[in-house]
């Protein structure tokens, strides 16, 4: 039997498979539970150049197919991440890593790139660009085909690692973002990242978030992500990875044929912490099943009649 290659190549980086968590779903302590070594890539939280108390609370809700979430992207900061956080899965894993950043200005995020090209050991770096921009009066950098060209610009011509925008579904026509990505010189696209939801007790007749609005992820979400995965893998050139309610191999597989060369597990973290590995094995046995010795027969074979 001839062995299937998994592996799929991200800019400059070649990962061993296509599985990996998506951001505020993996931690130090995940590690107890997760075949870590057999993971694509690793990717904690997003994390800040200066620390973040987050929202207030309460921050998790859960909602029929999923759950509302407003942490806040709470956390130490970059110093603390190049000081703690990244040491902890260099020493341990060989495995590569994704640095997930957040920022509130251009500025922020180019000081944040050029600190993690001058450390070195991060290999991947995911644009948290679904983050309020400041000066805007609050609207995601992502919202904007014009603000999101200038963040991947900007940080482009100041690091050789592969840059990757996390793309917000909360707009108009996602295709024209992820294209203004890539015009920027992005090595791929992840997306989508969560919608923006609420909901209420009716008891007390108050939000049941802190922060009243808030994410909403799980398998509720996963049909319009892929949906999305689909129409951009249509316009784009560079991979793109898929994130939304994936909690078996066939919400794998549907990514694959929708178009994407890798994929992100978030909220099913929660539910089942090895359940990427899990996913990890029932894409390859379809692919045996099916005949497909590489990643590149699986990906974007969608048969439209």
């Amino acid at each position: 039997m001839k062995e299937i290659d998994l592996s799929v190549k991200i800019g400059n980086v070649v990962l061993k498979n296509p599985v990996m968590p998506a951001s505020g779903t993996f931690g130090i302590e995940s590690c107890e539970v997760c075949e870590v070594e057999k993971l694509g890539a690793i990717v904690p939280k997003s994390v800040t150049l200066h620390p973040r108390d987050g929202n207030p609370p309460p921050r998790i809700v859960e909602t029929v197919g999923g759950m509302l979430n407003s942490v806040g992207i709470q956390n130490k900061g970059l110093q603390h991440f190049l000081d703690f956080i990244i040491p902890f899965y260099k020493e341990r894993y060989d495995v590569p890593l994704m640095t997930s950043i957040s920022a509130y200005s251009i500025d922020e995020f180019k000081q944040m790139v050029q600190m993690l090209q001058e450390d070195g050991r991060t290999d991947l770096i995911e644009l948290n660009v679904s983050c309020p921009n400041l000066k805007a009066g609050g609207k995601a950098f992502g919202m904007s085909s014009e603000d999101t060209y200038s963040i991947v610009k900007s940080v482009r011509e100041i690091t050789d690692k592969p840059l990757i925008p996390k793309l917000t579904p909360n707009v108009t026509d996602i295709t024209t973002i992820a294209s203004a990505a890539e015009e920027a010189g992005a090595d791929a696209v992840s997306l989508t990242n969560t919608y923006i939801g609420m909901a209420i007790d009716v008891h007390s007749r108050k939000p049941k978030l802190g922060n009243i609005i808030g994410g909403l992820s799980g398998p509720a979400i996963k049909p319009i992500s892929v949906r999305m995965v689909w129409q951009v893998a249509q316009k784009v050139s560079i991979p793109v990875i898929g994130i939304g309610g994936i909690q078996s191999w066939e919400d794998a597989v549907e990514y694959f044929l929708a178009g994407a060369s890798a994929i992100q597990v978030g909220t099913y973290n929660f539910v089942n912490p090895n359940g990427m590995i899990e996913i990890l094995k029932g894409i390859e046995g379809y692919m045996q099943q099916h005949g497909m010795l590489s990643m590149k027969e699986l990906i974007g074979s969608l048969e439209i009649e």
